[in-house]
């Protein structure tokens, strides 16, 4: 499913001058100073970016997991890990009931 991501389209988001570290958060993870170099990526590659750090973040809480099974991660790395990959994944989903939203809407206008 993931890797239908990039089939999506390629509308250009439109660069900002003020406030490009904000606006491209959610896609980078960490605001830095690089951030705003890819703010004219694709819409199809930013959304691809953001599936790709979510399925690396539910990766890695199960790593740390199943680390712990063995005895080699306490119980506050678990947890964090595991509290970071609820946040991602509720975040995964909130955007993907925004663009059903925006296709139902935009299928229901008339031509």
């Amino acid at each position: 499913m993931i890797s239908g991501i990039g089939n999506i389209g390629a509308l250009q988001l439109k660069p900002v001058t003020e406030g490009a570290e904000g606006a491209t958060a959610l896609f980078q993870g960490i605001v830095s100073p690089q951030a705003t170099e890819n703010v004219g990526t694709s819409f199809a590659e930013a959304l691809s970016h953001a599936a790709s750090k979510t399925v690396n973040t539910l990766q890695n809480a199960e790593q740390v997991s199943i680390k712990a099974l063995s005895g080699d991660a306490d119980t506050r790395q678990v947890v964090d890990a595991v509290m970071s990959a609820q946040q991602a994944l509720q975040t995964a989903v909130a955007i993907r009931d925004k663009v059903v939203s925006a296709y139902l809407e935009v299928s229901r206008m008339g031509i």
